[in-house]
């Protein structure tokens, strides 16, 4: 039996009865002669019936898609719905085939249909979706409290998600600011290599002038020298000796 609350087992339950139902209606009608009333009342009744089993396993298979995102089904809860939902699929083919088979001759292959509707699983093993064991931490709760565990699992995902977005983003404003800082220093050093660029010509500019004044200095030695000299001479000149 399905779980207290759970319209998707629920509904499983529903369409697998129904194709419980079809299985039978089919070994009665290849009971029954193919020219009989009888006969043609209950094929337009498996007809029908073949129908309403489809409406079933597309309601299940689109409820099965909304629970798995909407009601966050774990992957294992997920899987085996989905093995159980295979098996039905596996089903509606069987019956079809066995529908369009024909009364005369057919009774081995109805039977052996019938043995496979009933035993077969969604991999050709014997399956029983409700024998498997249920996890030991959720076979004491309903499926509200498993909702609500899921619901608080994502929640802390989202909190967690959120943390590790508010870390990226003061990195990002630590390398936002960084960037600028180093942006900062390397104005600062192109105007040092440029006032080091001019302090260096102003020295060999200095250095030249000084050359020059060192050059015109020893000019000017020399012809204080020689202004001496030439006294000295003049002088030697006209004092008599005695």
């Amino acid at each position: 039996m399905a779980p207290s609350g759970d319209v998707w087992l629920s509904d499983y339950d529903v369409c697998a009865r129904e194709a419980q139902e079809i299985i039978e209606k089919i070994n009665e009608r290849n009971r029954l002669l193919r020219t009989g009333s009888s006969h043609s009342k209950i094929s337009g009744e498996i007809r029908l019936a073949l129908r309403q089993f489809s409406r079933y396993l597309n309601n299940l298979k689109q409820d099965l898609m909304r629970a798995s995102t909407s009601y966050h089904l774990t992957q294992r809860e997920f899987d085996r719905r989905q093995d159980m939902l295979d098996n039905l699929i596996s089903k509606e083919k069987q019956l079809n085939d066995a529908f369009l088979n024909d009364s005369h001759g057919n009774a081995g292959s109805v039977s052996s249909t019938r043995t496979s509707l009933l035993h077969q699983g969604p991999r050709g093993t014997s399956f029983n979706p409700f024998d498997q064991e249920e996890p030991e931490d959720t076979r004491t709760m309903t499926v509200t409290d498993i909702r609500s565990q899921q619901q608080q699992i994502i929640q802390e995902q989202d909190q967690g998600l959120e943390a590790l977005s508010q870390v990226i983003s003061r990195q990002k404003q630590m390398g936002q600011h960084i960037g600028d800082e180093l942006d900062e220093h390397n104005e600062i050093i192109d105007d040092l290599t440029s006032h080091i660029g001019r302090t260096d010509q102003r020295l060999l500019k200095e250095t030249k002038h000084i050359k020059k004044v060192d050059k015109k200095s020893g000019n000017c030695a020399m012809m204080v020298i020689i202004v001496l000299l030439l006294i000295a001479i003049v002088i030697v000149a006209v004092v008599p000796f005695h």
